[in-house]
């Protein structure tokens, strides 16, 4: 039996602690209390075993992953294991003090997200005053420490008008990197997709400010469209199994940050498993992995290896059955769901992320 390569990147979600409560959050709607995360221990054992594995990136999330006080200790090992480190981060619980120590600690990279803009936008989609100007003060504690920076909006109906305001602060606060990325449509951002999804109107207005930006030069851009407007699926997470691992807070491994939503599926736990054996063997990084579970169309499709199939949880979402063709392929005996998503114009009252009680 021929192994699978090993995954190129590793996304540790830390904690689903979160001091924000953005509507679109890709944490799943049912969050993991601070008593089922995995504890240092167990993060080590996972960073120590991705490294054997061969996996090159490490990427710290969550939530919020600077709730976690064993940050530092985490991104020391991984940077002694010779993984890349990455730390996505709101940057409201950021200060000089914990920059230096990150700093020291070798952490190579800082995705450091906004809401918006404007003050009254980024409260109303975070939900905590004074965020806007502790991520401002976090930018530039980061620009100033010499560590590369990324600045990530995401943006939808109520925003995307402010695109080219995102690109004068990402110039202005001198980060190299910006990512505009369109609200995907899982977890609470699938619960609000009839609240923020925008317009064909607004979609071809931001292309033609992000066509705009880069045609200046001196700054990389990332650019992120919504399925919904599209015709043909994109390889989601390169390929079911194929580039890149999550793990949950409490140790659940998974090919996506949304594979919980998958029915009668035992997902497997670090806790239980090596990571090697989870990605290798286990029926969860199998189910959809490579092209032989495709339906007949995808087979016969000349993308089949290019977007892998698209998205199994967009597939469950919206069709009830995660091996049916991505609804946003246009040959899909699905795709009027999306086209109906689409021109659904009523614009409900946003539903904030709150753990449940």
């Amino acid at each position: 039996m021929t192994l699978p390569q090993p995954p190129m990147s590793l996304l540790a979600e830390l904690t689903h602690r979160c001091p924000l409560a953005c509507p679109y959050c890709s944490n799943p709607l049912d969050l993991e209390r601070k008593s089922a995360e995995l504890d240092t221990a167990g993060w080590r054992l996972v960073l120590e075993q991705a490294a054997e594995m061969g996996v090159l990136q490490v990427h710290f999330s969550g939530g919020e992953p600077m709730a976690r006080p064993d940050l530092v200790e985490l991104v020391t090992l991984a940077r002694k294991l010779n993984l890349y480190t990455n730390l996505i981060t709101s940057g409201v619980l950021l200060d000089a003090n914990k920059l230096e120590a990150l700093d020291k600690a070798g952490l190579d990279h800082i995705q450091l997200s906004f809401q918006d803009v404007t003050e009254e936008g980024a409260e109303r989609i975070g939900g905590l005053k004074g965020a806007q100007e502790r991520k401002l003060k976090a930018a530039r504690l980061i620009q100033a420490s010499g560590i590369p920076m990324t600045l990530n909006f995401v943006v939808h109906r109520e925003n995307v008008s402010r695109i080219p305001q995102m690109f004068e602060l990402t110039r202005e606060l001198q980060a190299g990197r910006v990512e505009i990325a369109h609200t995907q449509y899982y977890g609470w951002g699938l619960k609000n997709r009839d609240a923020l999804l925008p317009s064909r109107e607004q979609l071809e207005e931001s292309t033609r400010a992000v066509e705009a930006e880069r045609a200046k030069g001196g700054l990389a851009i990332d650019y992120v469209t919504p399925d919904y407007h599209a015709d043909r699926p994109k390889p989601c997470m390169g390929g079911w199994g194929q580039r890149f691992v999550n793990i949950s807070p409490s140790g659940r491994v998974l090919p996506c940050h949304a594979a919980e939503i998958i029915p009668n599926v035992t997902f497997p736990n670090v806790r239980d498993e090596s990571l090697a054996e989870i990605w290798n063997n286990s029926r969860l990084f199998n189910m959809f992995r490579g092209t032989e579970w495709m339906p007949e169309a995808c087979r016969a499709c000349d993308r089949r290896e290019i977007d892998w199939g698209g998205c199994r949880c967009q597939a469950l979402a919206l069709t009830g059955d995660a091996a049916n063709m991505d609804p946003v392929c246009e040959r899909s005996p699905f795709h009027d769901v999306v086209k109906a998503a689409r021109d659904h114009l009523e614009a409900p009252e946003l539903v904030y992320r709150r753990a449940s009680k």
